[in-house]
């Protein structure tokens, strides 16, 4: 399956780009192939950020059951300052 990842403050830092394509069938393994691109300061970054799905928030759900849709849009959501 493939889809759009979008990265917010940090992790557009860490990854170079606000958005890119992916390739995969679950959130681990989009994130996995982002921080192999990417690096770890990615990787570093990922391991604090919370995670939509199309809007809808993984929340505390295993990143490897979570299923992504034909087109699904997952957005990287760093800790923000002051809020």
């Amino acid at each position: 399956m493939s889809g759009l990842i979008r990265y917010w403050a940090a992790a557009k830092a860490a990854a170079g780009t606000a958005e890119e394509p992916y390739d995969g069938e679950v959130l681990s393994a989009v994130l996995a192939a982002a921080v192999a691109r990417h690096g770890t300061r990615l990787d570093e970054v990922l391991r604090r950020s919370s995670f939509l799905v199309d809007g809808t928030a993984v929340g505390r759900r295993d990143p490897a059951g979570v299923r992504l849709p034909p087109g699904a849009v997952v957005e990287v959501l760093p800790p923000f300052a002051g809020g």
